[in-house]
């Protein structure tokens, strides 16, 4: 079985090489057992990410005495964990088409007609996927709330969710998984960013 410390560090790094999170922004866990994970700290450069710059934390989002801080946004990941068990790993990425679709996007953002839904578990290319769409709050503990009423509606369909003018978040039973989700929606966002510059040339 893959460590999850070091699938979590060599996701970060391949993620925060792409661009998806410039700016130290972009944070990334692992569950570790059934009361705690591992999540990135706050403020380092995701691409050159260490195993020591991964810390842990309990489900409530206490997190065990050092000199770093975890990410300002754990709240939303362990928010994540408490909902599913079967969740074992959050990506959080900060990508421009991410960034600028889910500022234009109402509460869903639909995407139907590409091959890469496959990459969420989609049956085919014909379905349509809606991908809820939070507003942006620096209160992550009423950002978490509203994830969880949103949860338990079964509003969310996919396996991630954007935050206005912010970003994506994936996740998966594993790290592994995780960043395959990660992936596939970044890739689709990619493409109707793409689309969408194309339509106003």
């Amino acid at each position: 079985m893959t460590d999850p410390a070091q699938a979590l560090v060599a996701t970060a790094r391949l993620f925060g090489e792409r661009q998806w999170c410039p700016a130290t922004g972009g944070n990334f866990s692992a569950r570790v057992d059934a009361s705690h994970c591992l999540i990135t700290r706050s403020g380092f450069d995701k691409a050159r990410l260490q195993r020591e710059d991964l810390l842990t934390c309990d489900l409530q989002g206490g997190i065990q005495p050092g000199p770093h801080r975890p990410s300002a946004e754990t709240g939303l990941h362990t928010c994540l964990y408490r909902l599913d068990a079967d969740i074992g790993a959050v990506l959080h990425t900060h990508s421009v088409a991410a960034t600028v679709l889910s500022r234009r996007a109402g509460q869903r953002l639909t995407l139907h007609g590409f091959e890469m839904q496959k990459a969420l578990g989609n049956r085919s290319h014909s379905e349509s996927i809606e991908i809820r769409v939070f507003d942006n709050d620096q209160d992550i503990a009423a950002l978490a709330c509203e994830l969880e009423q949103s949860w338990r509606r079964q509003e969310i369909t996919q396996p991630g969710f954007l935050v206005r003018g912010h970003g994506l978040y994936a996740w998966g039973g594993d790290v592994e998984i995780a960043r395959r989700h990660a992936e596939g929606f970044e890739f689709l966002l990619a493409c109707l960013l793409q689309e969408c510059v194309l339509t106003h040339t």
